[in-house]
């Protein structure tokens, strides 16, 4: 499958302070983003997700390494032809309607002057702001303008959206909304590559995913690649008096149990031959969030050397 977005040994030092340090943003990012697919990038603050991704648009120059965007090198103009962008805090024009405010960024992209009016409309509605197309942008909450932004993002019907973190600032209404318009452009072809802090928002929505702790990628993969499939505990609800192993708590004469899976079978048997009831027997797979979180974890030796000590 060809590569929406291809990078190799992409590197980000900064230069920060009076003494000139260095800080190593962002290295050896070797990145693949295939056409058509829905690509989350996750990692804790700081982990270089924000770098790459203005180093990809074009509004930082990276220190080492190549990228390119369909084929076309970064920083190219024609690698951003086909590309929608929402920044992760962006500055709008505030005295501009939500109206014209798409209107001056489907002028600046070309899109033809017939259809635009109905272009225009058809976006506000889809982001629940065509009741506000006359309300100037600085009356908006950090939530309206996120999702008129995503409506900017996608004026121009980009083969492409970069969104970083586009979840940011909306309510649980909003981030469904966002969730449903990306799965949306998943089904109508579009690559969509966004980060988040919101791993639950990731697994929703995204056929790959890559994990970007302290400024190194740290795998990529579909989320079974990176999660797997293993077990890795059982959590059990059962109707019993008497003491079981793994007991988390006790609800009158209910107990809610948080097994090791090779002890199922015994627990259960032992409920049943004291004549007590299960209720509910739920399998539990290791999350992303574990996962991201064990690559903190195990990142940590390095961040010594990532902030500045490289001498």
């Amino acid at each position: 499958m060809p590569a929406a977005i291809h990078t190799e040994k992409l590197g980000k030092t900064y230069l920060t302070g009076f003494w000139r340090r260095p800080f190593l943003g962002l290295e050896d990012l070797n990145l693949d983003v295939p056409e058509g697919t829905t690509f989350g990038f996750v990692g804790p603050n700081g982990a270089g997700k924000t770098t790459t991704i203005k180093i990809l648009m074009g509004l930082q120059a990276s220190t080492t390494g190549k990228a390119w965007i369909h084929g076309v090198q970064v920083p190219e103009p024609a690698s951003r032809k086909k590309v929608g962008f929402l920044p992760e805090r962006p500055y709008f024009y505030e005295y501009l309607t939500a109206y014209e405010f798409l209107a001056f960024y489907a002028n600046l992209s070309e899109l033809p002057t017939a259809g635009r009016d109905a272009r225009i409309r058809k976006l506000l509605e889809r982001v629940e702001l065509g009741r506000f197309a006359d309300i100037p942008l600085g009356k908006f909450s950090k939530g309206m303008m996120q999702r008129a932004g995503l409506a900017q993002a996608m004026i121009a019907d980009p083969e492409m959206l970069v969104l970083d973190e586009p979840m940011s600032g909306l309510d649980p209404m909003g981030r469904v909304l966002v969730r449903d318009i990306i799965l949306e452009e998943k089904k109508r072809g579009k690559t969509v590559f966004f980060s988040s802090h919101i791993l639950s928002d990731i697994e929703a929505v995204c056929d790959r995913v890559a994990i970007v702790v302290g400024g190194r990628l740290r795998g990529q993969g579909t989320l079974s690649e990176l999660v797997g499939h293993t077990v890795e505990w059982v959590d059990c609800s059962v109707d019993y008096p008497g003491d079981l192993p793994g007991l988390q708590q006790r609800d009158g004469g209910r107990a809610h149990l948080r097994l090791q899976p090779d002890q199922v079978d015994a627990v259960l048997d032992q409920v049943r031959a004291g004549g007590g009831r299960i209720i509910t027997v739920v399998p539990k797979q290791k999350t992303l969030e574990q996962v991201l979180l064990s690559e903190v974890e195990q990142a940590r030796p390095l961040e010594s050397r990532r902030m500045g000590v490289l001498a």
